[in-house]
């Protein structure tokens, strides 16, 4: 729910201010009677917004405006003024308020502005959520069997408002699937918010996904929404979940359960609607049975199960990714883009990748790309440990089981037909009648229909 701070030194004014916020619009509210108590409560309390009196005694509203753009203080403020000095309401925005209002306006119109600040604020968190995930993921990128199926799979499960568990390798991608089951479904326009449990102390893993009052434990100065409350009607992404310890488990199991937190410290409840994507590397089920996770946890979160394959059982989309990962690459480095040639191709499609995925694919192609000085990667720029890690031919095509993740012979063929097909093209610099010859097909348009069937086309 959200919080409004009423700062007002007239006390009968503010307090109707504040009763008339909660009736029209729902929020909860906090009184300030002048400016030094506003900067307290901010330094203590989650507020969402506030609505500042620009003519106080003492510490006054631009005084207030100036502590908190000193402190940091990332709290939309709209200031209000009876006066009709509207030049002394401009330089309370050169000061980095978010709007100003009239003391009689409507509550109806104060409520809307309240709406807009809190809209803004949650733009200005997706866009800094968003940059940082620039140059630092990688889109689900790929169009080969596996990759067309777990898209399939998104955009079934993206618009049902369950739980969802995404499995697989580090590396493999599966923040990305998480971000892909937010933008196709419901609650796209509320935030992500994403918590790597396996990074957190376990002594602050309660305060991160359900926040803390003041005082709670050694060091909660202020008042802390949690991950949970953060997050609003959007996506919850749980990274790395099998990592929690057996406490949080239990907490994180009533919240889905009851749909409410209570941060640490508090007595009341807060509504928790976010929806909760889980992800793991480990075999849950396997932790479940040697008594690490909680079985009713692992059945709340797993009600849909999305895998992410590993980049060993979908090389045909290697090439893909290569080149977009060096039109990347090279973008940030500020340098003209560079090609990459089929021998050093053959030589990236060779290894395995089980280390780190399309993460360790992402920082070999950046190696590369450093260590390149001319316009064209050869296999000379491939790194050494790529080269010498490369798997025997048996080895390469996962004759294991297990290494396949059970997948059909279909399914398998069509992969091998397709990595074929690719490094052909790449070799021939996408030139079909000698890509056909050097395969020793009939001719250029019996290759063109094994493109057709397995969706490959150039860029």
């Amino acid at each position: 729910m959200t919080l409004v701070l009423v700062v007002d030194d007239v006390a009968a004014l503010a307090e109707q201010y504040a009763y008339d916020l909660q009736r029209v619009g729902g929020y909860e509210t906090l009184v300030a009677g002048g400016g030094k108590k506003a900067l307290e409560i901010l330094s203590e309390e989650a507020v969402d917004c506030v609505i500042l009196d620009l003519e106080m005694p003492g510490v006054d509203g631009f005084d207030v405006l100036r502590e908190a753009k000193q402190r940091k203080i990332d709290v939309p403020i709209i200031v209000y003024t009876g006066t009709g000095n509207y030049d002394r309401c401009a330089q309370a925005i050169r000061l980095g308020a978010y709007s100003f209002i009239d003391k009689a306006e409507p509550m109806e119109r104060v409520v809307r502005e309240v709406e807009n600040a809190s809209e803004q604020r949650r733009l200005q968190a997706e866009v800094r959520s968003l940059q940082k995930q620039l140059g630092d993921e990688t889109p689900l990128i790929g169009s080969g069997p596996a990759m067309l199926e777990l898209r399939s799979t998104i955009a079934r499960v993206a618009p049902i408002p369950s739980p969802a568990l995404i499995v697989g390798e580090s590396g493999s991608g599966k923040e990305l699937v998480a971000r892909e089951l937010h933008r196709l479904g419901p609650g796209t326009s509320e935030p992500f918010v994403a918590i790597n449990s396996a990074a957190l102390p376990e002594n602050l893993v309660e305060s991160e996904l359900f926040g803390h009052e003041r005082g709670a434990f050694t060091g909660a100065s202020r008042t802390r929404k949690g991950a949970f409350e953060a997050a609003g009607r959007g996506t919850l992404f749980l990274d790395e979940v099998g990592d929690l310890p057996p406490a949080a488990q239990a907490k994180l199991l009533r919240v889905l359960e009851e749909r409410k937190v209570t941060r640490l410290g508090a007595n009341r409840t807060v509504e928790a609607p976010a929806r909760v994507v889980a992800a793991t590397h480990r075999d849950l089920e396997s932790e479940v049975s040697e008594g690490r996770f909680r079985q009713d946890l692992y059945y709340r979160l797993g009600v849909h199960v999305l895998r992410v394959p590993p980049l060993r059982e979908r090389l045909s989309d290697l090439p893909e990714l290569v080149d977009h990962l060096i039109l990347h690459t090279c973008a940030r480095f500020g340098v003209r883009p560079k090609k990459l040639d089929g021998d050093a191709l053959d030589r990236l499609m060779a290894y395995d990748w089980k280390k780190n995925n399309v993460r360790e694919l992402r920082n070999v192609v950046e190696r590369m790309i450093i260590a390149s000085e001319g316009e064209t990667l050869t296999s000379a720029d491939v790194p050494p440990e790529i080269v010498d890690g490369a798997p025997l031919p048996t080895e390469a095509k996962g004759g294991g089981r297990g290494g396949r993740g059970g997948r059909t012979f279909q399914q398998l063929k069509a992969e091998a037909e397709r990595q074929i097909i690719l490094a052909a093209l790449h070799r021939n610099d996408w030139h079909i009648t000698r890509s056909a010859e050097e395969l020793a097909l009939a001719d250029h348009s019996s290759l063109l229909k094994i493109m057709r069937r397995h969706g490959i086309k150039r860029d």
